[in-house]
């Protein structure tokens, strides 16, 4: 029978929680009685291993965490109580059409407080299904500290039969304030091992297996990854021009071409997975303003409609250059794997190595620079992950990456 945590990779701990947790949600929809509250938490004492109103799902890049959370808002929504896959709840749930379930994924660099003033608001109304409100913050991290304070309101009190599921990278805990931190129940989640992740894309996707074990050890665990790198020829050639860039790196010149080049395929890849959303929601809103017409009132409705479309822009040019920068951090992942790769070998360390194809350029550069000349190369790549991060312009990031990747 199908199961709304079957792709939950590698996180039986979580699972056992969540679904503790989805019973006990059950429960108390059963009961109602009047010393529980509406959002399942016992006021008599400590709810334990039941259910509670505010959660919040950590973990590394591509544990899972918006899928745990999906997941278990299924649960929550399931008729059963179960997630068993298979009722309008747990189905209508997982494919984002549940009246009572709202997503926000930010579509730029933050979450504005109108948006979430909105959205808290929304959450306020009473189910339509009969069972809980339900609202879903990926990347939580992303809050502005005026949206923070919207939601942290909402969570302190929170209305009845409303949850709150929040999704925040643990490499930066800190992104989410503590005052909301404190008053969520957390659900910690870690980095999948491979052979788990290979066999989900060969049950759940079709891949052969051999594919599959070397796109879940390239892809370090990240379940997204993996599946695009076995699946798409053009995400391969972008890692493989990754990983030529040790090799290309011969003097300064070629140290700031390869930099460009870095930085150019990081737009290349950006601009491709958001045009067809971009143009999308073009035709959408100019259809939607009347587009084309041509009577009485057409020219103001044209005048009315240039400042809507002004605003489509500035958040299509934010949706566009998160996605440049996670395509760059996808990049610097891939050369951070290989320069590990390098470390381990230098240390002959009993590892395997992530990128099985550059193996024997890893193992030439390891002899090449020795242990602390390949650690500070990495350290150079994770020094460039945090300098983007904190918001310094990627080219210059990049190219300073680069000469101290020459340099050594």
């Amino acid at each position: 029978m199908p199961d709304v945590f079957a792709d939950l990779v590698g996180q039986d701990e979580a699972v056992d929680t969540l679904r503790r947790a989805a019973a006990s949600a059950a429960a108390v929809l059963r009961a109602a009685t009047p010393a529980t509250d509406p959002a399942g938490e016992d006021r008599a004492g400590d709810p334990g291993a039941g259910m509670t109103h505010a959660w919040i799902f950590t973990g590394p890049p591509g544990s899972g965490r918006s899928v745990a959370a999906r997941a278990f808002a299924a649960a929550l929504q399931c008729v059963h109580g179960t997630g068993c896959g298979e009722c309008a709840g747990c189905h209508t749930t997982l494919t984002g059409t549940h009246a009572d379930v709202r997503l926000v994924v930010p579509e730029g660099l933050s979450i504005g407080v109108n948006e979430m003033r909105a959205l808290v608001l929304r959450a306020a109304s009473t189910p339509a299904g009969g069972r809980w409100q339900i609202v879903i913050i990926e990347d939580a991290d992303r809050l502005t500290e005026a949206a923070g304070n919207a939601l942290l309101k909402a969570v302190e009190e929170p209305p009845p039969r409303t949850v709150f599921l929040l999704c925040a990278p643990s490499t930066h805990p800190d992104d989410v304030s503590v005052t909301i931190r404190s008053r969520c129940r957390l659900v910690p989640l870690r980095q999948p091992p491979a052979a788990a992740v290979a066999e989900v894309l060969v049950r759940r996707d079709g891949i052969a297996p051999d594919v599959a074990a070397w796109a879940a050890a390239a892809a370090q665990g990240h379940v997204g990854r993996a599946r695009r790198l076995a699946r798409d020829p053009e995400a391969r050639k972008r890692r493989d021009a990754v990983l030529a860039v040790p090799r290309r790196l011969t003097g300064v010149g070629a140290a700031f071409d390869a930099a460009s080049a870095l930085i150019e395929a990081a737009e290349a890849e950006a601009v491709a997975s958001v045009a067809e959303a971009d143009e999308a929601e073009r035709a959408a809103l100019q259809t939607a303003l009347g587009a084309g017409g041509t009577g009485r009132g057409a020219a103001g409705a044209a005048r009315g409609a240039a400042g809507q479309l002004k605003e489509l822009e500035r958040r299509q040019k934010s949706r566009a250059t998160r996605a440049q920068r996670d395509a760059l951090d996808r990049a610097l992942v891939d050369l951070a794997g290989f320069y590990r790769d390098a470390l381990t070998t230098a240390l002959r360390a009993p590892v395997a190595p992530v990128h099985t194809d550059t193996a024997a350029v890893a193992a030439a550069g390891a002899q090449k620079w020795a242990a602390e000349g390949v650690l500070r190369r990495l350290e150079a790549v994770l020094e460039c992950r945090s300098a983007i991060e904190a918001n310094v312009k990627p080219r210059i990031a990049v190219e300073a990456m680069m000469l101290a990747l020459w340099r050594g």
